[in-house]
This record gives structure tokens, sequence and C-alpha cells, in this order.
């Protein structure tokens, strides 16, 4: 037989992960008739009834609950919390399971992921230990001022400086209310139709490259946040039909790399590379509050469309849910296992999703933090031929859309479109660009990416 090389080997484990799924449904995957097998092969010489190393007994489902010495190993719904799934797929060999042993098959590993995010059945006639979660949307109603959606009128004049290449796409926004797009460019932020995508015009942000762009709930405000590198940030509001500067919020001595509006337009919520969250008033430009638990650059900032919860995540993978009011901590969300790039709260507020370098995409229940929807490989990048080692796998952005559905961007070059049950149901590549930023227009109609040579391209729900 002639020996496999390893590019081979490699489709062919890429293969088996795919094929997993196939032999049998994640809910139907058992202890009795999938998982036993496998710890009879790679595991029960050191944790069966013979010989339980540090008290772990894997030889039967109640034991395998019960744990070891240290705690239970197993956590109904997270693989990635569960200290089995963590040794069986250690990158570093001498702490992985089983020792100086070869790596489990990553069909079996994937079997047992999914035998744990499914709630650990023992067999087909038992109940999964996962209570299923309610996802879906309920509408909630989108605030609304007096008058039409909120358009630009005549703007303040504006030379834009002349570029050389146009800016990648580093922040991109759609009205929540209105087909307006709005997308950094150097030292401003042009604001586009979102049907027809000609420009309506620019407005100023001489404070540096902005960083964020948020509307406010009823399409009225404009958020900009950004700054210069290693000097200065800041939070500017407009006006979104005069293109007036309303307040500007905050003097950092770095940009700032994530920020966010409340619902209310009273708070204005930052931070950066000083791992701090700071929450300042826009009526009087003061700081309300500091959060400072984060232990690297924070990342991502959203506040809940009702107002009644801050999220804020880090480079780090850390990930919080805050009171607003005063700061103090709700939940601590931990899943990620590398920087968090994007966060998005579903208009109800019964779900947050977050996105991150590790190719995590998870739908949280914002009342008890718990991963409703979880998928470890959301963007899967495809395996150049003849290319050894570790892939980008980061999903870089989100947006949710009126119906609840949400729309992500990966370093995979494909933007994809989620229903509410986070079941992927259309794929649009961007090849060769890497898409960096994620709309959808207000009647859920537009599907839009901002990509990193600065162009911007749109989809409907019929391609």
């Amino acid at each position: 037989m002639t020996p496999r090389r390893p590019s081979q080997l490699n489709r062919l484990s890429a293969f088996l992960i795919l094929l997993a799924p196939t032999f049998t449904s994640a809910a139907e995957i058992t202890y009795a008739e999938h998982i036993k097998p496998i710890f009879r092969e790679h595991c029960l010489k050191c944790h069966g009834e013979d010989q339980a190393k540090a008290d772990l007994n894997l030889e039967t489902f109640a034991t395998a609950l019960k744990g070891g010495s240290g705690g239970a190993v197993l956590i109904a719904g997270r693989a990635s919390q569960s200290l089995l799934f963590n040794a069986i797929t250690a990158a570093d060999e001498n702490e992985r399971m089983p020792q100086k042993k070869s790596p489990l098959p990553a069909a079996q590993i994937e079997i047992i992921r999914q035998w744990i995010q499914s709630g650990l059945r023992e067999s087909p006639a038992s109940s999964s230990l996962v209570v299923a979660r309610d996802t879906r949307f309920k509408p909630a109603p989108i605030p609304t001022a007096d008058g039409p959606p909120p358009m630009p009128g005549p703007l303040p004049a504006f030379t834009p400086a002349p570029e050389r290449r146009p800016l990648a796409v580093i922040a991109m926004a759609a009205s929540p209310r209105a087909p307006l797009l709005a997308v950094a460019g150097h030292e401003q932020v042009r604001l586009i139709h979102a049907s027809t995508q000609a420009l309506i015009g620019c407005l100023a942000f001489p404070e540096g490259q902005p960083n964020v762009i948020r509307f406010s709930r009823d399409g009225g405000v404009l958020m900009v946040a950004g700054g210069k590198p290693v000097h200065s940030g800041s939070v500017i509001l407009f006006d979104v039909r005069t293109g007036r500067r309303l307040t500007r919020i905050g003097d950092e001595t770095d940009a700032i790399l994530a920020a966010d509006l409340s619902p209310d337009q009273e708070l204005v919520a930052l931070g950066g590379s000083g791992k701090t969250v700071k929450v300042y008033g826009t009526t009087d430009g003061r700081i309300r509050y500091k959060i400072t638990k984060h232990t690297d650059w924070v990342t991502a900032i959203a506040f809940s469309p009702d107002g009644t919860k801050l999220a804020s995540a880090d480079r780090a993978g850390g990930l919080y849910l805050w009171d607003p009011s005063a700061g103090g901590i709700l939940l601590a969300l931990a899943e990620h296992k590398a920087a968090v790039r994007a966060l998005a709260w579903r208009s109800d507020g019964r779900m947050l999703a977050s996105a991150g370098e590790d190719g995590l995409l998870i739908w949280w229940d914002a009342h008890d933090g718990w991963p409703a929807i979880n998928h470890p490989n959301a963007h899967p990048p495809l395996r150049p031929s003849g290319y050894f080692g570790k892939l980008a796998n980061g999903v870089l952005a989100l947006a949710f859309g009126p119906e609840g559905e949400l729309l992500s961007a990966g370093r995979d070059q494909h933007v994809r479109l989620w229903n509410v049950a986070g079941q992927a149901v259309k794929s649009f590549a961007t090849s060769p660009r890497i898409p960096l930023q994620a709309a959808i227009t207000h009647d859920g109609a537009g599907l839009l990416a901002g990509d990193e040579a600065g162009s911007i391209r749109q989809w409907t729900r019929a391609d």
C-alpha cells in the first residue's frame, strides 16, 4: 500500500470531519452507541474500572459524568469548557490525552464534540441534559421620530483629501430606518445610498481614521469613533439630516477601537488599547464610570437594544455583560479562545452574537449567558494545495437584520447569511478580497460587505 502524503492526510481528515455528522445527526449521538467505543479504543486502559487515574472512570455513563479528582470533565452543551474535550484537543503533546500516543482521529474528536454540544445523551431513549432554547425572533418596534426616515439633506462643505488608494472598509453601518450606508474613508465618512450605491455626501472626520460607525436606533444620529494611533482618539455624534456635529466625547491618547451609543442616546461607551471601557454622558461629555476587568485591548462594545445591558469584548477572548447604569458585571461569557472581532445584538434583545479569530460564531442567550447556538467553524477556509500549517479562520464582522437573520464575514473570503435557528442559508464569495465589514439594509433586502480593497459589494436575498 502506498503511504499517504501529508497533503492527502490533511484532505482525508477534513473529509472525515465533514462526513462525520452525516453518519448520524448530533441529536442521535449517544454514549452507548458512539462514545464508549471511542473511549474503549483510546481511554479505558488508564481511565476504566481497572485503573482510574486521577479518579476518572469513563467505563460507564454515570462515572463519566461524575468526573475525577479535579471535578466534572463534561459540561453538557459546552465542549470548549469541558476538561475532557480540552485534553484530547490540546496543542501541546505533553498535555494532550492519551499521553505518549497519537492524537485521536479528527472524525472521532468531532463526534465527541457533537455529543457534548447536543447534551450528553446516554442512549437513544434518554433525553438531552441540555434544555432546548427558544431562539425564535420576536419583532421589537424600532423607535421613530417625527417625519420621514432620516436621510441627509445639504451637508457642510467638505473637500476630501486626494487618495493614493482607497482605504480598506474598516467601519461601516446601515441605517435601521432608511436606505443609507455610512462607510469609513480617509479622515471622512462617506454617506451612500444603500440601494443605488450613489454617493450622497461626506462628513469630515479630521480626528483621524474612523474605526467604528453606528447609527442610533431611530436613525437620526450617526456615531463615529476613531483617531490617530498612539496620538489621540475621540467619538463624534453627527445629525444625519444636516451633517452637523452634535458633540465630541472622549480625549484618548490612542485611537478608539470599540464604541457604541446607548439606545436613549444618553451614554457613549468606548475602549481600545488601554484595556478599559469608559462610559460617558452625551449631554455633558463627562465620564460616568470605568470598567477595568479586561486584560487586553478592548475590541468590541455594544449596548442591548433596550439599553439594559452593555457587552464588551477584548483581544484575549474575554467577553462580558455589564449593567450600563453603573458598570456592575452581570455575566462572564467564557467561550472564545482568541480575539473577539465583532458583537451584534438582535433587535429583540434576546440574543447577542459574538465572533472572533478562533473561528467561533455564537448566539448567546442574553438572559443567562448560555451559548444557545454555537458554530466552532463558521467560516472554514479551503486549504490550498501543498499548504501545511494552520489556516486563518477568523470571523471578522456581524450584522443582524430586521427579521432576526444574521450576516457574517470571514477570512475565508465569504459572507454568510444565517437564519434565526443558526443555519447557514446563503453564502457569497468576495474572493480574492477579505470582507472586513457586513451590513443588512433597513428592509432586509440588501446584503452588503466592505472589503480590504475599499470596495462595497452588494447582494439581494434572491442572489
